[in-house]
């Protein structure tokens, strides 16, 4: 079964966000990177949506790893994921 990946309009600004931030340290070719990496996320949940770890009791919001620095958190709901934003690792845990 193929799950529908939708960005919400904070995951856009989130990831865009994130990526000025990767850009601004570390180059272009750093940026281009992350959003690879973000997008093969993206697939792989489409097609396993309850890979990645859950962040609460009810197992639907996941948390899925981009990289070391950067957590992409999801959704499932039915047969649609909603990306509800990006967080950088290195901020305060949102979830204890």
């Amino acid at each position: 079964m193929h799950f529908d990946v939708i960005f919400s309009d904070e995951a856009n600004d989130t990831f865009e966000s994130i990526g000025q931030q990767i850009g601004a340290k570390w180059g272009e070719k750093e940026v281009k990177e992350f959003r690879r990496r973000a997008y093969k996320v993206a697939e792989i949940i489409s097609k396993f949506p309850f890979i990645f770890q859950s962040v609460n009791k009810t197992q639907n919001v996941r948390k899925a790893f981009i990289h070391k620095n950067c957590s992409m958190f999801y959704l499932v709901r039915g047969t649609n994921i909603e990306v509800l934003f990006f967080w950088d690792n290195r901020q305060d845990p949102i979830f204890p």
